[in-house]
């Protein structure tokens, strides 16, 4: 997928740059953060520098016309952590308010010293905007919805709306081992339920995959998006039975959950 996008954009004359975010994380306590890595930013940090190194291998590590850029996302302020080189951060939450993209340029250039000009302006102006919005969240009285409240588990593509906090945790069929993501998903339901954050009569799960034109190309998405639900449903259930066999009693929220 990423090969036929960045061959559309060289195609039109243009360079990419691939920002890859490893999941959020509060700074203010970190059990607030992403279940899914069990809280360990760290984890999350050398799984998506694994991502980067193969966008590396395939694009080439001299980013000419791929640059891969490593950041994080903490959630208290909605502010971007930029990785650069030898090991380099840039927290954008400590930057001054009113930082213009003039002013970020030089800031950025020593993270990112082989990363051409006119990605860079525009990484400074991406910067700018983050720096703006960090200020904006910090002048308002924002309750935050601190807590994993996600009800529905959602399996392949074309959930770009659902992208709302604690809502729902999305799996994109982007790995040969979707049993893993989708039992971390499982139990990750299962412990809002637990908790009474959501009711615990059952979860809503959603299988998605995208096709452009009728005939093959359609037939093709009906048949993966079939399987997806089939697959998810059964490794959630198999799941539920070995929780069950080890701890020997059914609470109302696993029942909801199994069925």
């Amino acid at each position: 997928m990423l090969d036929h996008y960045v061959h559309d954009r060289v195609r039109d004359g243009q360079r990419v740059l691939v920002l890859i975010t490893y999941l959020h994380f509060f700074r203010g306590d970190p059990h607030r953060g992403c279940a899914g890595f069990d809280y360990r930013t760290g984890d999350a940090v050398a799984h998506v520098t694994a991502v980067k190194a193969q966008v590396e291998q395939v694009f080439g590590r001299g980013h000419g016309t791929v640059y891969p850029l490593v950041c994080g996302f903490e959630t208290d302020e909605d502010a971007l952590i930029l990785h650069g080189a030898d090991g380099v951060t840039l927290d954008v939450a400590s930057l001054a308010a009113g930082a213009d993209e003039a002013g970020l340029r030089p800031r950025l250039q020593p993270l990112f010293p082989d990363m051409p000009q006119q990605m860079l302006a525009d990484l400074a102006r991406l910067v700018a905007g983050n720096v703006a919005h960090v200020a904006e969240v910090r002048g308002t009285d924002r309750q935050l919805d601190i807590e994993h409240r996600e009800w529905m588990i959602c399996v392949g593509r074309g959930f770009d709306f659902l992208h709302a906090p604690n809502l729902a945790l999305i799996i994109g069929p982007y790995s040969p081992d979707l049993a893993d993501p989708i039992r971390k998903a499982g139990s990750i339901i299962a412990g809002n339920m637990a908790g009474g954050r959501i009711p615990g009569d059952g979860f809503l799960l959603l299988a998605s995959a995208p096709y452009r034109e009728i005939g093959a190309d359609r037939a093709r998405a009906e048949l993966k998006v079939r399987f997806m639900a089939r697959f998810a449903a059964d490794v959630i259930r198999r799941w539920c039975r070995i929780f069950l066999h080890f701890h020997g009693w059914a609470p109302s929220f696993m029942a909801g959950i199994c069925k």
